[in-house]
């Protein structure tokens, strides 16, 4: 199975994949959010053999939903209209804070947010 992690910025989208059996989370490239976006990624989704896609979930520190959990919950609709399978949500709190701790070499801060995100759901497994 290949897992494919998104974090959704308005300007960037950071992307992480991962395979099932292999545990290492790698950068997978940042995708400029624009109107074409979803057909980018349905098309990397295909391409790759994507099974299985995590966004990461924006809420307050109380855990209450916010503008910009809206905005994510509402890309993750298009997208999965456009690729047709369920999308999973991992909360991404404080993910930008591990990301600037990460020890990722040569990727960026938007790829080691969506790292972050795809560890922790991955992680989530193991317990």
């Amino acid at each position: 199975m290949n897992f494919l992690a998104i974090d959704f910025g308005t300007k960037n989208i950071g992307l992480a994949w991962a395979q099932e059996g292999i545990d290492v989370v790698l950068p997978f490239g940042i995708i400029k959010n624009s109107d074409k976006t979803s057909d980018d990624l349905q098309n990397l989704i295909k391409k790759e053999k994507i099974d299985k896609v995590i966004i990461g979930l924006p809420t307050g520190l109380d855990g209450s939903e916010t503008v910009n959990t809206a905005r994510v919950r509402e890309f993750a609709r298009i997208l999965e209209d456009a690729i047709g399978f369920k999308i999973e949500f991992v909360n991404e709190m404080f993910s930008s804070q591990m990301a600037d701790r990460s020890g990722a070499e040569g990727a960026s801060r938007d790829e080691k947010s969506a790292m972050t995100i795809l560890r922790s759901y991955l992680d989530s497994f193991k317990k």
